[in-house]
C-alpha cells in the first residue's frame, strides 16, 4: 500500500515565468498547494526533496506530509509539469486530501509469471494499459497491480472487470476494456491457420 513521506515548502514565492525559471535555476521546483475548499497556495520544494519522498515503493502515489508555513497538510501529487526536452520536474500541483476519504489515482500495472503456453506458440503478453485508475481511501491504495500470467494461453484476453485487486480497492473503466492481451508473431499466425485448414480438410467428408 501507499507509503507516506514529509516534504517542506517554502510559500510566498512570485509567480510568473522569470519568477519560475529563477527558482529552478536554484534547484527548487514551483507548484500549487489546493483542495478541500482552501484557496490555492503557490510554493515550492527542493528538487532533491522531492526525489527523496518520492522515491519509495508508492512512487507518485507517495502520501505526503506537506509542511506548508508551519502547517502539516496531508496532500498527493495531483500532476508532475515536465520540461519538454530535459524531461525535469518543470513545475507541481499537490492537492490536499481527506484520509478517510475516498481517492482516485492510477497505479501500474505489471506482469508477474512466464507464459510458457504462450511462448511456445510464438506469442508474447502484452499489457494494454500501463496503469490502471482506482478508487479507494489513501492508505489503501495499491504501490502497483500485479497480473499473474502463468497461465495465460494464446487465446487469453484479461479485462478490467477480471483483476484481482485488494480488499476495498475499485477499478474505474470499462469492464470490458482488454488490460493485458497476446499477441501472436505472423508466423504462428500462419501456422495455426494452416493447421485448422488442414484439419478441416481431414474432418470433412470425401466426395462420392
Amino acid at each position: 500500500m501507499s507509503n507516506t513521506a514529509t516534504l517542506s515548502a517554502e510559500v510566498g514565492r512570485e509567480t510568473g515565468s522569470a519568477a519560475s525559471r529563477r527558482l529552478r535555476a536554484q534547484d527548487r521546483i514551483p507548484g500549487v498547494l489546493y483542495g478541500h475548499g482552501m484557496q490555492p497556495v503557490s510554493l515550492s520544494v527542493a528538487r532533491r526533496d522531492l526525489r527523496v519522498a518520492l522515491s519509495g515503493p508508492a512512487g507518485a502515489n507517495t502520501i505526503l506530509s506537506l509542511s506548508v508555513d508551519g502547517k502539516q497538510y496531508n496532500a498527493i501529487v495531483k500532476e508532475l509539469q515536465r520540461h519538454p526536452v530535459r524531461r525535469t520536474v518543470a513545475h507541481i500541483d499537490f492537492v490536499q486530501i481527506d484520509l478517510s476519504e475516498e481517492i482516485t489515482m492510477h497505479v501500474p500495472l505489471h506482469l508477474g509469471g512466464t507464459a510458457k503456453a504462450v511462448l511456445s506458440a510464438g506469442g508474447i503478453v502484452d499489457p494494454a494499459v500501463d496503469s490502471i485508475e482506482v478508487r479507494t481511501t489513501p492508505n489503501n491504495v495499491p504501490n502497483e497491480i500485479v497480473v499473474d500470467i502463468t497461465n495465460f494461453t494464446p487465446e487469453t484476453v484479461l479485462h478490467l472487470g477480471e483483476l484481482t485487486l485488494p480488499a476495498g480497492v475499485v477499478a474505474l473503466g470499462d469492464p470490458n476494456m482488454p488490460v493485458v492481451t497476446v499477441l501472436m508473431s505472423r508466423a504462428a499466425t500462419e501456422a495455426a491457420n494452416a493447421a485448422a485448414s488442414a484439419e478441416g480438410e481431414a474432418a470433412a467428408p470425401a466426395a462420392e
